[in-house]
């Protein structure tokens, strides 16, 4: 079948075509809305700046197909196959992605809020500038994956596979990541305000300026990490390891530090919360007295 066949039985009212075989064809900027393409090959296919609106793509291959600004939102894509897709720009709302295939795809600027995500492999895709508000990462592969000033406010990620992962910038507020492994992962200016890493994982974490007040670190693993500049204002950083971190030029005002570690930490030009703030005068008083 070709595009123009497709469009005609279209236009009669057809909208099941399961399996249809369009690799490489140009659909861009048609209207296919509600139709069924699950398990269609499009390899290749240009769809950008179509209207696919509840239609549903589930497990179709679209590897390199360009789906830049196409229109899909409450549309479906379980387990569909877009490596190294483009669906930059693309309104993807409310849309059902759960194990889609979408490594080394590019996102940027897309909107996936509130979109269904569990499971999907986005490994080494571009998401910059994204829009992920409320939608649900657990068990999606971000490895590796660029989500520089991409907005997650209200998502879900947990059990979310994050290493390597670029998150500077990102908008992370009120977020859960309680016990994830966050180790040397790049949040350098990230907004967490009210996040909850309680537990979490971020040895030699680079956090140089990320907004923090309120955040929730305690029993975090924070040794090595870099945060300098950050806002840490009533944090809860009780049982927190700071070893050999880096706290310089931070604001810790009214922040819990209860119990901390702060063995060989770099505190300089800091707001210190009163427990730091002992704490240090006890490693002070402790070490004048081994020389003794």
């Amino acid at each position: 079948m070709n595009v123009s066949h497709l469009l005609r039985l279209y236009e009669q009212g057809l909208r099941d075509f399961s399996r249809l075989y369009l690799e490489g064809a140009n659909l861009s900027h048609v209207s296919l809305i509600q139709v069924n393409l699950t398990g269609a090959n499009l390899t290749g296919a240009d769809l950008s700046r179509s209207f696919l609106t509840k239609s549903n793509l589930s497990q179709a291959c679209l590897t390199q197909a360009n789906l830049s600004f196409i229109k899909m939102n409450d549309g479906q894509l379980i387990d569909a196959d877009l490596t190294k897709a483009n669906l930059s720009g693309a309104l993807l709302i409310k849309s059902l992605m759960m194990g889609a295939r979408l490594s080394g795809a590019n996102l940027t600027g897309a909107n996936l809020s509130r979109a269904q995500l569990r499971d999907a492999n986005l490994c080494s895709a571009n998401l910059q500038g994204a829009n992920l508000r409320g939608a649900d990462l657990r068990g999606a592969d971000l490895r590796w994956a660029n989500l520089y000033c991409a907005r997650l406010s209200g998502a879900k990620l947990e059990g979310a596979l994050l290493s390597g992962v670029n998150l500077s910038g990102a908008y992370l507020n009120g977020v859960n990541l309680q016990e994830m492994e966050l180790n040397g992962v790049n949040l350098m200016s990230a907004k967490l305000t009210a996040a909850n890493l309680q537990g979490a994982k971020l040895v030699a974490t680079n956090l140089r300026d990320a907004k923090l007040r309120g955040a929730n670190f305690s029993g975090a693993n924070l040794s090595g990490s870099d945060l300098t500049g950050a806002e840490m204002s009533q944090a809860n950083l009780s049982k927190a390891n700071f070893m050999k971190a880096c706290l310089s030029q931070v604001n810790l005002t009214d922040a819990n530090a209860i119990d901390a570690i702060i063995d060989e930490t770099e505190i300089n030009r800091s707001i210190l919360a009163d427990t730091i703030r002992k704490r240090l005068s006890s490693i002070h008083a402790e070490a004048i007295a081994s020389d003794t």
